[in-house]
């Protein structure tokens, strides 16, 4: 327990939480053998620093450290990256250029977002583990390596194995060694004690006087689901420490830096079927159906809309007198659109108060890439162009993005 102490003394780590003592544990005992270790745990619980810490342990910490973001690197130069390559082997390749397996040599490799690497990047990354050999882009030579490898990734990689997204035989040769980092609302006991360090710390750095909580306030930031972990607690003690108009912060106060916890989750989630039908196995397929019910939707207002046009007595015959639809709908005068109608952009003739002479539909696209292309655009330019928060807006990763880019040819 003392040499957990000194480790968490030593990394700045804060808590006391039987998981998280448990995985610093693991973390101190693996770091004096060469196995590979596997950190797994949601976004923002401090994985980078769990590898430091058995690099830091290690007989090899006098030699490099390096970390990998594996969803950072587009799909294109990745090989490039971690192995190298030889000149003119592809365009751009102006000269030779070792990769981090080489420039790393005798030291330790962190692979973030091990679950983002392509396929045949894994299958490199499988030689380098079974045999320490790899091969430079272009090149027919053999080379050796003596690295240690830590990966890390906040998806279940057994899932995906049986996807088809990430290789099996990769993902228990990466296992060696499990770590999990337990999640903040799983160390509830915690919270207090981080978001104290955290405020103090902001003081110090703005010259001002620290934020306390009182007792309803503190119970809330312990009850509240963290989705961020750290990472969203830090940036919340940074606001409260700068924009806090009282350091003594109640609960009502709290509350305006907290979001809802309904808003968190932007994006709609098909739950799994089990039972063989409507597997949604690609995002094109989830686009194409949700274009196809907005679509459908948009359709049956069309047609409620020119039936009441054509007939507005059944506005009032309690045909359309749900309390969703319509209420008490008048007849347009040509002047002016319809009271809680969206104006229809689609042209309509009116030649008698009474009737309507005809009306033309036009269907709109169904083109899933030209929807696709278009949710990019509007990401992008929500975010002024940051590639990382649109494509956690959109729910892909920025790999994934960035190979959409070149795919739509879309300038940011």
């Amino acid at each position: 327990m003392d040499n957990i102490q000194s480790i968490k003394n030593r990394f700045g780590i804060i808590g006391n939480s039987q998981a998280l003592n448990y995985a610093l544990q693991v973390a101190a005992q693996v770091s004096n053998t060469d196995l590979t270790v596997l950190i797994s745990g949601e976004s923002g619980v401090g994985k980078e620093v769990f590898s430091q810490i058995i690099h830091t342990l290690s007989a090899r910490k006098h030699n490099p450290f390096i970390a990998v973001n594996c969803g950072a690197i587009p799909e294109g130069t990745i090989d490039s990256e971690l192995f190298g390559h030889e000149k003119g082997s592809f365009t751009g390749a102006v000269d030779n250029r070792k990769g981090y397996f080489e420039t790393v040599n005798g030291g330790t490799i962190f692979l973030d977002e091990i679950g983002e690497m392509p396929l045949g990047t894994q299958a490199r990354l499988l030689r380098v583990l079974e045999a320490g050999e790899y091969i430079r882009v272009g090149s027919s030579k053999v080379q050796k390596t003596d690295v240690r490898v830590i990966a890390a990734t906040n998806r279940d990689l057994l899932e995906s194995t049986q996807q088809g997204k990430f290789r099996e035989d990769l993902y228990y040769r990466l296992n060696t060694v499990p770590i999990r980092v337990p999640s903040l609302r799983d160390r509830k006991e915690d919270i207090a004690m981080l978001f104290r360090k955290f405020c103090v710390d902001f003081a110090e750095r703005y010259k001002t006087t620290s934020i306390h909580l009182d007792d309803e306030a503190r119970d809330m930031i312990t009850n509240y689901p963290w989705p961020g972990n750290v990472r969203e607690l830090k940036n919340i003690a940074e606001q409260i420490s700068v924009l806090a108009t009282d350091k003594n912060v109640t609960a009502k106060e709290l509350r305006r830096f907290l979001p809802e916890p309904q808003v968190m989750n932007r994006l709609p989630m098909l739950a799994p079927n089990h039972n063989g039908g409507g597997d949604f196995s690609s995002e094109r397929d989830i686009l194409y159906k949700l274009f196809f019910d907005m679509k459908k939707d948009v359709t049956e207002l069309k047609k409620m809309f020119f039936d009441i046009l054509q007939n507005p007595s059944i506005a009032h015959s309690g045909v359309f007198q749900d309390e969703n639809v319509l209420h008490n709908f008048q007849k347009p005068e040509p002047q002016a659109a319809p009271a809680g109608i969206i104006s229809n952009p689609q042209p309509y003739i009116i030649q008698d108060s009474n009737k309507i002479d005809h009306h033309e539909e036009v269907e709109e696209t169904l083109s899933i890439a030209d929807k696709e292309k278009e949710l990019i655009e509007k990401a992008l330019k929500k975010h002024k162009g940051k590639r990382k928060d649109a494509a956690l807006d959109l729910g892909i990763s920025e790999r994934t993005l960035y190979r959409k880019l070149k795919e739509y040819n879309i300038n940011e």
